[in-house]
């Protein structure tokens, strides 16, 4: 199987334009860093669930179109796939509207052949996971994750976990959200957070605590990522401060630390030290945040 396997859900995107009118492509947050790994060259799989409607037969082909393996995108025939609409401030911020709540990837994990689905996971070299997926699922699922993952982990494969904490993803179950995350870091070998979502789910003051917190799970290797004030390197206990190369003018943040997660590991994946990987998911958002929408035009990826 893929040397890497994202495990998550993609949507329908519709990305509002400077005219109002809007534009439409897919995305969804481990989706994003797929399509970004694939660029980079690497060979990664994409597991998830759709409909059998037009809009999921084009995300279908969007990721095959990007290199993506597709055979761990389960199809339900008469389901349609989520949506999400993303509106820009005059900053390039976003916010985020979802029809989602009946969206086939919540049941990845509870589909027949889950077990198929499982068994590639165990085989990959590395999983990539976020906050976003851990929120899809029902207990059920998600025992069935966390124990694949414990046992992927025991058998050598490397899990990266990006918090990407979205309160109304768990509907304001604080709790909740803590405890599947902790059970998630407790088997993180590469954590990838946004110390902003970590403040808000945990309280942290500084990128400084966030990494610290993380240690404690046992993560090996921490990158707190901070928007504009650059990233948090935390390896073999030793920490480094990793700036962005030069200011950028946002058009929209959407993907902007999914990018960066993306090239990171790509560049980890290639041998690079943690700093210089760093270095590269910098460059990677800067160009992704200058453009509407998840994904960048391939003309604009160079």
């Amino acid at each position: 199987m893929a040397k890497v396997i994202s495990i998550g859900e993609v949507m329908v995107e519709l990305a509002r334009g400077a005219d109002g009118r809007f534009s439409q492509a897919s995305g969804g947050d481990t989706f994003n860093t797929a399509v970004y790994l694939a660029r980079a060259g690497i060979d990664v799989a994409y597991a998830t669930a759709l409909g059998d409607d037009p809009y999921s037969d084009a995300i279908h082909a969007s990721a095959q179109g990007e290199g993506i393996d597709t055979r761990l995108m389960a199809r339900l025939p008469g389901r349609t796939a989520g949506l999400y609409l993303i509106d820009t401030d005059p900053q390039g911020e976003r916010t985020f509207t979802y029809w989602r709540d009946a969206a086939p990837a919540r049941e990845l994990f509870e589909l027949p052949g889950w077990e198929a689905v499982c068994e590639s996971l165990i085989e990959a070299n590395l999983i990539y996971l976020s906050g976003v997926t851990l929120s899809l699922y029902s207990n059920a699922g998600l025992g069935r994750l966390l124990a694949t993952l414990e046992f992927a982990r025991e058998r050598g494969t490397r899990i990266v976990f990006d918090g990407n904490f979205r309160p109304r993803n768990w509907q304001g179950d604080v709790a909740r959200a803590r405890a599947v995350y902790a059970e998630a870091l407790k088997r993180t070998s590469i954590a990838l957070p946004t110390f902003e979502d970590e403040a808000t789910l945990w309280g942290d003051g500084s990128p400084t605590a966030t990494a610290e917190r993380l240690a404690t799970f046992g993560v090996q290797e921490i990158v707190v990522k901070n928007g504009a004030e650059g990233a948090l390197v935390v390896t073999g206990g030793a920490a480094q401060f990793v700036p962005i190369p030069q200011p950028v003018e946002p058009v929209d943040t959407t993907a902007a630390g999914d990018s960066f997660n993306a090239a990171y590991l790509a560049a980890r994946l290639s041998g690079e030290a943690p700093a210089a990987a760093a270095e590269a998911g910098h460059l990677l958002a800067g160009r992704v945040i200058r453009h509407r929408g998840a994904i960048l035009p391939r003309h604009a990826n160079a």
